[in-house]
């Protein structure tokens, strides 16, 4: 059962647009909109990657917009992704900031010659968001890499 017996129309619209958001993130991976995907960050954001979930210690750390250059432009690897955003919970909504956690299982294709696999990653993110000029925008995404599995296609 929902917490929530009524929330007003602006929580609601602030849910939503941070639900978007998180899937907003997801397009544009799989557009291969790196541009878009990297204005869907704060400038000075904060995203940290977790390759191995077990592990506290980052795989990788940036502090800048910019910085999401070469990450999102990794993805050119692939012949294809698609991002299937899961469960999106917000964990907490005071004004202007925010905090939520998204599953998401990511396909990853590859095309070597004659051969196709595919590469599906259990992702985890723990996002810190922040509205500025009306928008909601990732402060922080905290990565975290489940597991991984490959698989070889016909």
């Amino acid at each position: 059962m929902s917490k929530y017996i009524t929330i007003s129309p602006e929580e609601a619209a602030d849910r939503l647009a941070v639900r978007e958001l998180v899937e907003a993130y997801a397009h544009c991976a799989d557009r291969r909109d790196a541009q878009g995907q990297m204005s869907l960050f704060t400038t000075d954001t904060h995203f940290v990657v977790y390759m191995n979930a077990k592990d506290p210690t980052p795989s990788q750390e940036l502090h800048s917009r910019e910085a999401l250059a070469p990450v999102f432009a990794d993805l050119n690897k692939y012949e294809a992704t698609m991002h299937f955003v899961g469960q999106s919970t917000i964990l907490t909504l005071t004004g202007n900031r925010a905090a939520g956690e998204a599953y998401t299982l990511a396909h990853h294709l590859t095309v070597d010659g004659g051969k196709r696999s595919l590469m599906i990653a259990a992702l985890r993110y723990y996002d810190a968001f922040v509205k500025m000029d009306g928008a909601w925008l990732f402060a922080e995404r905290l990565l975290y890499v489940d597991w991984l599995e490959e698989r070889a296609l016909s």
